[in-house]
């Protein structure tokens, strides 16, 4: 089931604002001014009232995975899936649906040309899962052409630099990528062996890394930097270095590194240390050479999703005063922590900026009972929220191979794309804004 918003004028406070249905009576709980396509606002943090907000026009959503295969968006949540010039979007297509995938199931990365919405296979890949596809990444040295994705290969996991129009393999880097820079130079490396074995929806079969499951705290093993145009890696941040930064694990724990992202400028790298069984949760920044490693919450905020805002502003959902989880706003090596979205947004969701820094979308997971995901897009300025809509995802969908909303913004800001379920399958949507 799918329900979408039509632009509105509202008068709110920070409470919950309803959805308006077509053709039907409106929920009374927030009050209705008219319906002009203009939402306003009165925050906590302002003595003026009734202040404008105009949020874009979102069109109804669009499938642009046509055929009755299983399709994803190629990477997390929050990368850009389009080339530079919005022409082709990168997409995995698979016959997997309710279970976890292992090194035996191939999946077709591909273009989904945004024209016709015809996929255009290009390679196969043996290294991804439903959570964070394959990492497929568009270069920045060539944003239109080049791709890199992450592969297995001779029983190695690397990552793999592809021209999108030739299908020419340009490079095999023997390190998997977990993030790359704005620039295409360089890339985040981390143990997905490892993640197999302590998260195992984002991590990959076929043993393609050494897990060192015997170690709770490896010297060798933790974020590395890798340069893309030489293929050689550096290990910057140890697993080890941070034993004395993260909560005490149990004798049968394991420490390992995931969710790994480089800010806007490409200066610093964020990342989540996590530990098994009871995932403890700390979350780091550091600079791109290994200098300045630091904690970015006090005890008892773990942290759980993110998004650069800028070279030195971050937001993660974190349990705010260790109490409340939220859509945490900050300042890297300040305590200047803000929640966003008035109230509105305090949960633990996938919240990405637009390429202009004037908005954020984010989601929800499935709601009890009903099931229903949402989409949420926020004006940074008076953090006003709109809901663009709601998405059942049928059961069946759940554990390891559940399908998050994992919305993501094109280059030009204009496309929010996502994955969502509500039709029975796995399939790739977008919504224009205008």
């Amino acid at each position: 089931m799918i329900k979408m918003i039509k632009n509105y004028t509202l008068f709110f406070y920070p409470i919950f604002l309803h959805k308006l249905k077509k053709n039907r009576q409106t929920l009374l709980q927030i009050f209705l001014v008219a319906l002009t396509g203009t939402l306003f606002s009165c925050s906590t943090n302002t003595k003026e009232s009734g202040i404008s907000v105009t949020f874009p026009q979102p069109s109804e959503p669009i499938q642009i995975t046509k055929s009755s295969k299983e399709h994803l968006f190629a990477s997390y949540y929050g990368i850009n899936s389009w080339s530079a010039d919005q022409q082709f979007a990168t997409v995995l297509q698979t016959d997997i649906k309710n279970r976890l995938p292992d090194e035996n199931d191939l999946a077709t990365l591909g273009l989904v040309d945004m024209k016709t919405y015809d996929f255009i296979p290009l390679t196969q890949t043996r290294a991804w899962n439903f959570q964070q596809g394959c990492m497929a990444h568009w270069l920045g040295t060539s944003p239109d052409s080049l791709i890199i994705f992450n592969d297995l290969r001779e029983g190695k996991f690397v990552s793999v630099i592809m021209n999108v129009h030739t299908k020419a393999e340009i490079k095999i880097i023997p390190y998997p990528v977990s993030a790359v820079s704005s620039n295409g130079k360089e890339a985040v490396s981390i143990n997905f062996a490892r993640l197999r074995k302590t998260r195992s929806d984002y991590g990959y079969g076929g043993n393609g890394q050494d897990a060192k499951e015997n170690t709770q705290f490896p010297e060798d093993d933790g974020l590395f930097l890798v340069n893309l145009e030489t293929g050689d890696a550096k290990l910057i941040v140890s697993i080890a270095q941070v034993k004395e930064m993260v909560p005490e694990i149990p004798e049968e724990g394991i420490e390992y590194f995931n969710h790994t992202l480089f800010s806007r400028d490409g200066s610093k790298i964020f990342w989540l240390a996590r530990a098994i069984p009871n995932r403890n949760t700390t979350s780091f920044t550091v600079n791109r050479d290994g200098s300045n490693l630091q904690r970015c919450f006090p005890d008892g905020w773990e942290g759980s999703h993110f998004d650069w805002l800028n070279g030195n502003e971050l937001m993660v959902t974190a349990n705010y005063n260790a109490k409340q989880y939220a859509h945490v706003l900050f300042t890297i090596g300040k305590q200047d922590y803000k929640r966003l979205g008035n109230g509105l947004l305090d949960y633990d969701g996938h919240g990405t900026f637009s390429p202009d820094q004037k908005w954020m979308v984010t989601d929800t997971y499935p709601s009890r009972g009903l099931r229903e995901q949402k989409i949420y897009l926020m004006d940074m300025k008076m953090e006003a929220v709109l809901p663009l809509g709601r998405f059942t995802q049928p059961e069946e969908f759940n554990s390891h191979w559940r399908c998050d909303i994992h919305c993501r913004w094109s280059p030009n800001g204009n496309i929010i794309g996502f994955n969502s379920t509500h039709s029975g399958s796995r399939q790739v949507y977008i919504i224009h804004l205008e």
